[in-house]
């Protein structure tokens, strides 16, 4: 039974979108340290072990002081991927999957793991620097999804405000309006016990405009993040490894992007249709064939 069940994670891991493998990880990473601290926990003490207190605090949370951040730099990543209870992975991830879903229909899979990533990055970093200069020295940490998920949810309402989603309670509702809200809740936190992780969420909330708006005057500040991602990849498949050195890659750059085929007027007249259509009736208003138009247009 477990090995039919690690093999259909396996094939939903390579067959699913960025979303599905970004959620995949973020729990399994969660179940693994949650079996860890099952089987090192403390009986006698009724306290978290101290193997667990070392992972999870000391070697994979993002500090709230510069200087230990300067010596576990690696904790800008891990910190992203940590959450404290199954209230947070989940709410983090429900939202990651709504506005994740539709920012890979409207910009493209590939434009949702930067964002992620650059938002997680930025939060952190965010963090660190306002706890250090609110409290000097401290022993606070920082972990969880929410500053990337903040810049999944600016970044998707930039790209399309008027975008509707159907929310319980209260109805048919624009994204913008739901982004203003978590910024408003987030700057009034800033002055709360938690106010370096509101810091942090307006971070990414920050980097999920910036990311979009950049990307409109035709600069992608995320490409790397693709680059160092693909990279790795190829590490794991063997078939996947450019065959020629990375002098004469790069030499031909330039050659292979403009060889590379554009969308012909037609279909790009029908994803401006589209997405025009998205804006003012959302995305379950579209057909199966225009959904399919604007699958096939977001991998180009």
């Amino acid at each position: 039974m477990f090995q039919s069940i690690i093999q259909d994670a396996k094939d939903n891991f390579r067959s699913g979108t960025m979303i599905t493998q970004l959620i995949m990880i973020n729990v399994i990473i969660f179940i693994v340290l949650v079996l860890l601290k099952v089987f090192t926990y403390n009986f006698s003490m009724n306290t978290d072990s101290w193997i667990y207190t070392q992972i999870v605090k000391e070697w994979l949370s993002t500090p709230g002081y510069w200087k230990e951040l300067m010596v576990k730099p690696w904790t800008l990543v891990t910190s992203m991927f940590l959450h404290q209870g199954v209230w947070h992975l989940a709410w983090n991830m429900i939202v990651l999957y709504w506005f994740g879903r539709i920012l890979g229909d409207l910009l493209g899979d590939r434009r949702v793991l930067p964002l992620y990533i650059l938002g997680g990055l930025v939060g952190a970093l965010v963090f660190t620097l306002s706890y250090t200069m609110i409290y000097g020295p401290n022993e606070a940490h920082a972990l969880g999804a929410s500053a990337a998920v903040c810049a999944i949810v600016l970044g998707t309402a930039v790209t399309s405000p008027d975008y509707t989603i159907q929310l319980i309670f209260l109805g048919m509702v624009k994204i913008k309006w739901i982004a203003l809200a978590i910024i408003v809740i987030d700057l009034l936190g800033t002055t709360g016990g938690n106010s370096g992780g509101a810091f942090a969420h307006l971070g990414g909330a920050f980097i999920g405009y910036m990311y979009v708006s950049q990307l409109r005057n035709g600069r992608d500040i995320g490409e790397w993040v693709n680059t160092v991602f693909d990279w790795c990849k190829s590490l794991f498949s063997p078939s996947q490894r450019p065959k020629a050195n990375m002098t004469v890659a790069s030499r031909n750059t330039d050659r292979q992007r403009s060889a590379k085929p554009s969308r012909s007027p037609q279909t790009q007249a029908d994803v401006d249709r589209i997405l025009e259509k998205i804006k003012l009736n959302g995305y379950d208003s579209l057909t199966d064939e225009e959904k399919e138009i604007l699958y096939k247009a977001s991998k180009d």
